[in-house]
């Protein structure tokens, strides 16, 4: 760890678990022209930035955020940042941030497209990627935004927005025609928040909701409420092989992808990979019977449905069915005696990288959101 007040975490491209400290390098570089400096006040850790290692070269997560040593890679994160310095246009030095952000304390940004509720970074190296990740928001611009549920936001935001789509792409294809739609790794923020996505429909317009979890985590899963049937991996094998059936993968786990394939076979309808909580296990679909899993990127789909009719809502109604979902689920989890997610303040490279490696290792508590603070 550097003896410096900057830092970003590498990541080894070929082993999520060899990391290391550098001084940051956005935190001194001269800004050009339209550049500007961010200043990373707070990101969140979950699961799902496993998974942005896990696929960092298949889906380009790795180039967000360019790594000065070859091999490795930044961990994107999404959070919240200020403008410390600023030589591009319409963008003012203290204007607060929520966006996309490496896991280190700066960032520069080539702002575009500044307008009152935020602007896009149009970086020559973020050039082509999905667009999803390219906006920022001001903070004080957002109706929706309280400080008190900033962690909130950071933790379960982003994951919502892929449960939202993802609810949404299958609901569009009728579910396959499935009786069972499966859900791995259930107790992951990105499963439960499509189960309740998926909850919110009437139960005779969708299949039943069966979420697949660790004989620990079978509690945690069922006190959510929002599943129809929980069931630890291990009884996988007691459904029906006879009823068709949908599987959405969050877990990554090759092994469990092939008994869900082996049982059902030609009666699973589709086949959906998203995560990879079990990113050691993650393995091709080739050779499995059934159909062959296929990848959903949920930006494709935002793109999709932000357009125009008919396939798209338009950018102004796919916003707000996107607001009003938001909504709903951060009441859902934070009502009852035991709110489904506990927000928990870290501080420092050493507590972010204990949070980030017990993310790797499978051994983080479900219910924790964690925060990062690097400053």
């Amino acid at each position: 760890m550097p003896h410096t007040d900057t830092h970003r975490l590498l990541i080894a491209r070929g082993d999520l678990h060899h990391t290391a400290w550098r001084p940051d390098p956005d935190a001194t570089r001269p800004l050009e022209p339209g550049q500007a400096r961010l200043a990373v006040e707070q990101v969140a850790l979950t699961a799902n930035n496993i998974t942005y290692a896990a696929f960092g070269e298949a889906m380009k997560y790795w180039q967000f955020f360019p790594a000065p040593e070859p091999g490795f890679g930044c961990l994107p994160t999404w959070g919240f940042a200020t403008v410390v310095e600023s030589q591009a246009e319409g963008l003012a030095v203290g204007r607060r941030v929520w966006g996309y952000l490496p896991l280190g304390t700066h960032l520069v940004v080539q702002p575009a497209r500044v307008r009152t509720g935020g602007f896009m970074d149009q970086s020559p190296h973020r050039a082509g990627l999905a667009a999803a990740y390219q906006s920022y928001g001001f903070c004080d611009a957002d109706p929706a935004w309280r400080p008190e549920l900033e962690g909130l936001q950071a933790v379960l935001k982003p994951l919502f927005m892929t449960a939202f789509l993802l609810d949404d792409f299958l609901a569009e294809a009728g579910f396959f025609g499935a009786r069972r739609l499966l859900l791995s790794s259930a107790s992951s923020k990105t499963a439960f928040a499509t189960a309740f996505c998926l909850a919110r429909r009437p139960q005779g317009a969708r299949p039943a909701i069966v979420g697949l979890t660790s004989d620990a985590r079978v509690g945690f899963v069922q006190g959510l409420g929002c599943y129809d049937e929980v069931l630890a991996y291990g009884a996988l094998e007691s459904l029906p092989a006879d009823e068709p059936a949908v599987y959405v993968d969050f877990a990554g786990d090759a092994g469990l992808r092939r008994r869900v394939h082996q049982h059902w076979a030609d009666r699973l309808g589709f086949s959906s990979s998203i995560g990879g909580t079990h990113w050691r296990e993650l393995g091709s679909g080739g050779g499995l019977p059934g159909p062959r899993p296929t990848l959903f990127f949920a930006p494709a789909q935002a793109a999709r449905r932000s357009g125009p009719p008919p396939e798209g809502w338009g950018a102004e109604a796919f916003g707000q069915r996107l607001a009003e979902g938001w909504q709903a689920f951060l009441a859902a989890v934070q009502r009852g005696p035991e709110p489904w997610v506990r927000i928990v303040q870290r501080q420092g490279p050493a507590a972010a990288e204990a949070a980030y490696r017990a993310l790797v290792d499978g051994t983080a508590d479900a219910r924790e959101g964690v925060m990062i603070d690097l400053r």
